[in-house]
């Protein structure tokens, strides 16, 4: 836009400075310069020469400046401006155009004269000249080059030349400007002649032509995509195909030449063709091509591309399949044991999985694989027969091994035998890891304790999410390898159970197990958080595990964000396993909301907000707690004192009871008011003399006989019951015979009722078994046979307190002693006094 403007002006300057000579405008100035077109970067000199006729200067003196476009330029220092003469000179013209002019120094500046330089670079050689002959409907040949990386910044004229050597005819084809290619018509070609080709780069730098090519037109045809018409087997050939194909139908004529052609294939179960094709050299369109050392009863697909000498290769044909003869299976299964069931059964449950080695080769489509065994009694022969890659069967316990065949229709595989060893219980794998290495692989790694015992490792990994056995997959590892990559069919956010059992010479030991994701998202849904507890100032949240199709990774733990309407945001982290949090330091009266976060290696996820208000202590419910708390407390001191000190007989009996002391007890009265109810004396310290013991009284209507009378005397043992009062108990409140807690120490039996007077017979005494403990430390006072000490009618020899073999009374012994020895007796002692 600038130089057309600058144009512009140098043209009014010139008609309105100019002088008229014959009706033509000439400019003030001729400026002479090297040349308008340099190259790029080099020095441009320049002179400008002021007509003597121009009108501005006639009569005065010229002053000359030169403009580079709209920069000053100084002159140089030679310039004879006084004889209207300067000369610029520019090191380096670093423009690709620019106006360069001369003018007057006037008021205003004007110009005198000017010229527009350009700039570039000569053109590059034109490179990777190719030709491409076309043979489908119209014939043609087709030629491109590239121009090169330089760009010239000037008009880059480009031709094309031919010459045909058998003719000596020569064309030359003009391109338009940018264009880089042509196409040359039939006419100017011969299929089977050569010719040279070139082509040429023309600017006002300079030109360059490309290096020259000799070519056969037909050597530059790219055929279309061949035809496979049939794919078949070879008859009595196994592992051969043969295939029938054609060129297209526009070169069909095509039927003497003779091309090479490229065949690959690829089974039927594989998506990678074959690394290298077979090339078929000089073969007819017409001939078949038989390609064999291909598997046995195995289905191939095919596919061909044909070019004639070093003409293009075309492009691949559609594929087409067939399948070459069967023939028996050949090689080895590799097969993986698990038992199973109770060790103490005679039957045991087996689990077996196979895959083909490297070796195998199933020679057919259809396989079957058969389990049998060898000499055991009371089973078959075959124990399983399956399609798949495994069978489950049940043998003895003492089944040793068993035999793996691949059967098809053109016979069976040898057998292959497989060894059944029973479980170890050793755990020598530990700090397994499985970490992916791309979608559909998995570095599994573990470490073993003791290796020495180990010949191998076996890796088994299937989905979690899916019971098929037949997903099982299982790999090899040798005594010497930690780690192993596991490939084939991982989905993407799927779980797998990897496992890595040691195996040994005589077994298999424990597994370690490991889940897995070949890649990791965020979980697909937030479980719902719930509250479960509440107290004072915390709270507790729990929440439901992720079900396992709904991960989509490994959890890598669950945090809680919760805060006020006033406070900032806390976080709370819970492990993995806990599903539980708890929220401390709680204000009341507060509206809390809360959400949770669960994350993956693959990702992280929100869940819905909840809200939850912190309800305070109400005042009037703690009052009446310290007010109940009080009272509770003041009841228990007053009580606790009231028992200490208090002086009610029967409370202080309660709490501590007395304790008789037989040795110095005594009874004072047998009258009908002994029988009421009293209380021992705690005035003094002085043994109570009435309440001993529990006294019981029993009623005989007449004289004991000689039978009753050995009746008691056998029955001593065990007169417990023999205490039930017919009057009642005289000391103890609520006594009620012998279920009370009481036990008598001593029964006083009459012969008429306790308030009838006292009988004229002696009265009989019986001794208990009693409970009550005496003192250890003390001897006891009471003999072996206690006597009746009364002396009105008596007989010395009668003895009723147990069972005596010597008691014998003593003649003449003096009853003094015995009073002195035997002070209970001497209390139950019964006069006539005492009883009126």
């Amino acid at each position: 836009m600038i130089s057309i403007w600058m144009s512009v002006i140098v043209m009014l300057v010139a008609f309105v400075n100019g002088a008229r000579n014959e009706d033509v405008i000439q400019p003030c100035a001729n400026i002479r310069t090297s040349s308008s077109v340099v190259p790029l970067g080099s020095p441009v000199t320049a002179t400008c020469v002021i007509r003597e006729d121009c009108l501005p200067v006639i009569g005065q003196a010229v002053h000359i400046e030169w403009r580079l476009d709209d920069h000053f330029i100084p002159s140089s220092p030679v310039a004879n401006e006084s004889g209207g003469i300067s000369e610029v000179v520019i090191p380096s013209f670093n423009h690709t155009r620019a106006f360069l002019t001369c003018c007057l120094q006037a008021s205003p500046v004007q110009v005198a004269g000017g010229v527009e330089i350009r700039a570039g670079y000569p053109p590059e050689s034109p490179q990777n000249l190719s030709c491409q002959t076309n043979l489908t409907t119209s014939n043609t040949l087709t030629c491109s080059w590239d121009a090169g990386q330089l760009e010239t910044h000037l008009l880059t004229q480009y031709t094309l030349h031919t010459k045909i050597w058998d003719s000596n005819r020569n064309y030359t084809y003009k391109l338009p400007t940018g264009v880089h290619h042509y196409t040359i018509p039939r006419s100017d070609f011969v299929l089977f002649s050569e010719m040279e080709i070139y082509v040429e780069a023309v600017n006002e730098l300079g030109e360059a032509a490309s290096v020259p090519i000799i070519l056969e037109p037909v050597s530059a045809t790219k055929f279309d995509p061949p035809k496979i018409l049939k794919v078949e087997a070879v008859p009595k050939r196994y592992g051969c195909l043969k295939l029938s194909w054609s060129l297209s139908q526009h070169q069909a004529w095509i039927r003497n030449f003779r091309l090479n052609l490229e065949v690959q294939f690829k089974t039927a179960d594989s998506s990678q063709w074959s690394e290298q094709p077979i090339l078929v050299s000089r073969i007819k369109p017409t001939r078949p091509v038989d390609q064999c050392r291909l598997l046995h009863g195995t289905q191939y697909f095919a596919q061909i591309r044909v070019r004639y000498q070093q003409s293009p290769w075309s492009e691949w044909s559609s594929s087409q399949s067939g399948v070459t003869l069967e023939s028996a299976p050949t090689g080895r299964l590799d097969s993986w044991v698990k038992l199973s069931g109770d060790q103490m059964h005679k039957q045991i449950n087996i689990h077996l999985f196979w895959k083909p080695s490297k070796q195998f080769r199933p020679n057919s489509r259809n396989v079957s694989y058969i389990v049998s065994v060898q000499k055991l009694p009371g089973v078959k022969g075959k124990v399983c027969s399956s399609m798949g890659n495994y069978c489950t069967f049940q043998l003895p316990r003492k089944a040793k091994k068993v035999y793996l065949s691949a059967v098809n229709a053109a016979g069976k595989s040898s057998p292959n035998e497989v060894r059944i060893y029973q479980p170890k219980a050793l755990k020598v794998i530990s700090d397994i890891t499985a970490t992916p290495r791309d979608d559909r692989a998995l570095l599994v790694q573990w470490n073993s304790v003791d290796t020495s015992s180990i010949i191998g490792y076996v890796v088994e990994w299937r989905p979690l999410l899916k019971t098929d056995l037949s997903l099982t997959r299982f790999e090899f590892a040798n005594r010497n390898e930690s780690s192993i990559i596991i490939t084939g069919g991982f989905e993407p956010y799927k779980p797998y159970g990897i496992s890595v059992y040691p195996r040994f010479k005589d077994g298999i030991g424990l597994p370690q197990t490991v889940n897995a994701y070949s890649r990791q998202k965020a979980p697909s849904v937030v479980p719902k958080i719930r509250i479960k507890k509440t107290w004072k100032s915390h709270i507790e949240l729990t929440w439901d595990e992720i079900p396992l199709d709904q991960r989509n990774g490994i959890i890598q733990g669950y945090k809680v964000f919760y805060w006020d309407e006033k406070g900032p945001i806390n976080v709370v982290s819970a492990h993995p396993k806990e599903r539980r949090v708890v929220l401390k330091d709680l204000k009341t009266v507060s509206l809390y909301e809360a959400f949770m976060m669960v994350s993956t290696f693959g990702g992280s996820i929100n869940g819905s907000t909840i809200h939850f208000e912190m309800e305070p202590f109400d005042a009037v419910t703690i009052v009446m707690i310290v007010i109940a708390s009080g009272v509770g407390m003041s009841l228990l001191v007053i009580f606790i004192v009231m028992t200490c000190f208090s002086n009610h007989k029967r409370l202080k009996g309660r709490f501590w009871p007395d304790v008789p002391d037989p040795a110095n007890s005594s009874i004072k009265r047998w009258t009908s008011e002994s029988t009421q109810d009293t209380h021992p004396s705690w005035d003094n310290d002085e043994p109570n003399p009435i309440y001993l013991s529990h006294l019981s009284f029993l009623d005989f209507p007449m004289k004991l006989s000689k039978q009753e009378d050995d009746l008691w005397l056998n029955s001593a043992e065990d007169t417990s019951d023999l205490g039930e009062s017919i009057c009642g108990s005289p000391f103890i409140p609520g006594y009620s015979g012998s279920n009370s807690y009481s036990v008598p120490y001593a029964t006083v039996i009459f012969s008429s009722p306790c308030r009838s007077p006292p009988p004229k017979e002696p009265h009989v005494y019986l001794r208990s078994e009693s409970t009550q403990p005496l003192l250890e430390a003390q001897e006891s006072f009471s003999p072996k046979c206690y006597h009746n000490m009364a002396t009105d009618g008596m007989p010395r020899e009668q003895c009723f307190f147990g069972p005596c073999d010597d008691c014998i009374a003593e003649e003449g012994a003096d009853p003094v002693v015995l009073w002195d020895d035997f002070p209970f007796l001497r209390a139950l002692a019964l006069n006539d006094t005492q009883n009126d």
